[in-house]
């Protein structure tokens, strides 16, 4: 049966080479018999920009993409909040279409709103100020003027930064807030969502204006890999 699959936060780093083993066979094995796979963001724990791509790991992640697209899946990148500073470069060396947050699509009949998910946390207010900096193009452009180790070293503060913020949050604050996710519903499409970023995965069940809407939470990768099936049935997640 014809088939889509969704991933979110794979987070692939150098320092983790088991969970990138996962990601390349699930490439060749898995995703290559569907029909397109979407990746709604942070498939890299960081990502410094595309003049880094000559660094191992990320050209061999491009290329398994590309070698992916090559065998006739569409392959689609939605940002994250770890590897917004994707860019063209990177999506024609991977064959990936890169589409905006969020996006709506009719996947097999069912109108189905795609998000990285980080949006939706509206509860977080410190995270969306740092978001409405970070993706302000500006910031980034000024970013990507800085040498490549300069990059790094920033990055690695800020993710310093992130944990250590993070320690004193609820995950309550850091999840998603139900108003947030009902709002997006309503304006963009009944009666589906998929996204990912809160690592929480599962399925929920939301009422929206007498609508029965569906939302799935993607896993993170960062214990095992996973992912979304979807065809004209429904959906179903699957651990790798």
């Amino acid at each position: 049966m014809k088939h889509t699959l969704f991933v979110s936060d794979l987070h692939l780093a150098g320092e983790r080479p088991h969970i990138c083993d996962v990601f390349f066979e699930f490439v060749a094995n898995i995703a290559a018999q569907a029909e397109a796979l979407y990746i709604l963001g942070d498939l890299f724990e960081y990502w410094i920009g595309d003049d880094d791509l000559d660094e191992p790991l990320n050209g061999a992640v491009a290329g398994a993409l590309a070698a992916l697209g090559a065998r006739g899946v569409r392959v689609y990148f939605l940002h994250g909040n770890r590897d917004f500073l994707v860019g063209q470069e990177f999506s024609a060396r991977a064959r990936a279409s890169l589409i905006t947050d969020p996006t709506v699509l009719d996947l097999y009949g069912t109108r189905t709103l795609l998000m990285h998910g980080d949006t939706l946390c509206t509860d977080d207010v410190d995270y969306q100020k740092f978001r409405a900096t970070a993706r302000n193009p500006k910031f980034q452009a000024d970013f990507l003027t800085l040498p490549v180790a300069a990059r790094r070293q920033r990055v690695g503060q800020l993710r310093e930064m992130n944990a250590q913020a993070k320690q004193a949050k609820s995950a309550e604050i850091m999840d998603v807030a139900p108003a947030t996710v009902e709002d997006a519903l309503r304006r963009f499409a009944y009666p589906r969502l998929i996204h990912g970023h809160t690592h929480r995965p599962a399925r929920h069940v939301h009422v929206v204006d007498g609508h029965a809407c569906e939302r799935w939470v993607l896993n993170d990768w960062y214990e095992r890999g996973g992912y979304l099936r979807c065809d004209a049935a429904g959906c179903a997640a699957v651990m790798l």
